[in-house]
């Protein structure tokens, strides 16, 4: 194994769980979160000598670029709510997770998107809308939005979301 391939895999292994949540929270889906995971994978694998000194940032794009992809070929495609989550559920408060998971099936995948970036990637709105291609007039709208949507769907969520953001 060379020592490029030995990069590779060493940032593989340790950063693939964090990648897969952001990638579950970004689709709504586990089997499309792994797909995700697995292109950008493969495009950082097919580049690594040119990022493997920022490979955590080159990952992160390529998913949120793949993801913007496939919801532009799914825009004709009618949202479904999101269906079970294979993990476990190592929460204190499964309850909340459980509602956070399924008010978040109600939005739309560009929606669910720009929240997983701004609230849980905890991207700036311009840094937010550079990642997805968006002006950021767009971005605060649907920030907006999907947090108006969250609060119709499950007001229990009203300390999480905060009420005036």
């Amino acid at each position: 194994m060379t020592d490029d391939e030995a990069g590779f895999a060493e940032f593989v292994a340790g950063r693939q769980a964090a990648l897969s949540r952001t990638a579950y929270l970004l689709t709504g889906d586990h089997h499309l979160a792994q797909d995700l995971v697995q292109a950008a994978l493969l495009q950082a694998a097919k580049h690594w000598r040119r990022i493997h000194t920022s490979p955590e940032a080159y990952v992160r794009r390529a998913m949120y670029h793949q993801n913007i992809s496939w919801w532009r070929r799914r825009r004709h495609v009618a949202e479904t709510a999101l269906g079970a989550y294979d993990g476990a559920s190592t929460s204190p408060d499964s309850d909340l997770r459980l509602t956070l998971d399924e008010a978040l099936g109600h939005l739309t995948t560009k929606q669910r998107t720009v929240l997983v970036l701004r609230f849980y990637e905890d991207l700036t709105e311009v840094e937010t809308a550079r990642a997805l291609g968006l002006s950021t007039s767009t971005v605060k709208s649907t920030t907006r939005q999907a947090l108006a949507r969250l609060r119709t769907l499950a007001p229990e969520l009203a300390e999480l979301i905060g009420a005036d953001a």
